[in-house]
Formats: structure tokens, C-alpha cells, sequence
């Protein structure tokens, strides 16, 4: 780790023109959310392993209750879930494209993923899904109309709202 932060300092003390440092910016700020969640992932699957609050702060420095705070996530199915948000799961990476694909026509689109699952919001439109391997510039999806719905690494799902009224099941 200590290699990449002296690579990451000498290319900010390297005195690069203004849109390199722009870049530079714009790729650590990239790097930061996705080793964000990825942080996140590897708790919850702390946690699902049957790990400690105590455990995982100590691993990170922290002390439990500053852990539990920072990653501590609402289990799926809290009686908190409101009708307009909820988890879809559990899915793999072999069903879960069909899955969303159908929450997609009900009007739900991801927004957050988890350990077998996706944190979903329901609209008035239908989605659209995409799953892409995470690698870098997500510019040519974005000329298309998607946004990031979550990063899960290695993927990004991307979703994309059709404008058609949300199939309404009996």
C-alpha cells in the first residue's frame, strides 16, 4: 500500500499541467468509491461469516461501535422497508440480470448492492439493467442515457429509466 501512495505523491508533486492533475483527481476520487465499497462488501461478508462488531473494528482500527455505525446496514426484510424501497434477493450473478430485468418492468431499479442481493426503489417508469465489469470511464454508457445505479465490484450496475408507465401486477 505504501508503493501506491508514494506513485499517487509523486504524480502530484510531479508537476503536471492542469488537466493532468484534473485527471489525477478525477481517477483517485474514481479509485475512493470503489474501494468504498468494496470496504463495505468485505464487512458484510464479515459479518455474514458470523464475525464480530469487535472483530471488524479491531481489524480496521476502529472500536465497535465506531464500525458498527460507519458499515452497520439494516438486515433485509427490517420492518422498516417501505413499499417504495426495498432488497431483491437472493440473487447470484446468474439470475440476478433476469431478476432485475423483471423488478425493472414493475418500475424498481437498484440502487445499492449487497452480499446475494440489491437495494431497490420503486417509480412510476420501468428500467433498464446493465451490468458492466468495472474499468474505468463509464462515459460511453453515460451517452447513452445510463447512470450508475451501485458499484459492486467488479461490477457497475447501470440503469436507465424508459419513460414507460411501470407494468402494474394484479
Amino acid at each position: 500500500m505504501s508503493d501506491l501512495a508514494e506513485a499517487i505523491g509523486r504524480a502530484i508533486l510531479s508537476g503536471a499541467d492542469a488537466q493532468d492533475q484534473l485527471a489525477l483527481v478525477r481517477r483517485t476520487a474514481d479509485a475512493d468509491l470503489v474501494t468504498a465499497d468494496l470496504l463495505q462488501q468485505a464487512v458484510n461478508a464479515a459479518r455474514a461469516g458470523g464475525h464480530s462488531w469487535s472483530a471488524i473494528g479491531s481489524t480496521l482500527g476502529l472500536t465497535r461501535q465506531a464500525a458498527q455505525q460507519r458499515f452497520g446496514r439494516e438486515p433485509a426484510g427490517n420492518p422498516a422497508d417501505s413499499p417504495e424501497e426495498r432488497w431483491l434477493g437472493p440473487v447470484t450473478a446468474f439470475d440476478e440480470m433476469q431478476e432485475l430485468e423483471l423488478a425493472g418492468r414493475l418500475g424498481w431499479h437498484t440502487v445499492g448492492a449487497g452480499l446475494l442481493r440489491h437495494r431497490m426503489v420503486r417509480t412510476a417508469t420501468q428500467w433498464e439493467h446493465k451490468r458492466v465489469v468495472w474499468s474505468g470511464s463509464l462515459g460511453r454508457h453515460e451517452k447513452d442515457g445510463w447512470q450508475v445505479g451501485c458499484r459492486a465490484f467488479p461490477w457497475v450496475y447501470l440503469v436507465r429509466d424508459t419513460g414507460e408507465p411501470a407494468t402494474i401486477t394484479p
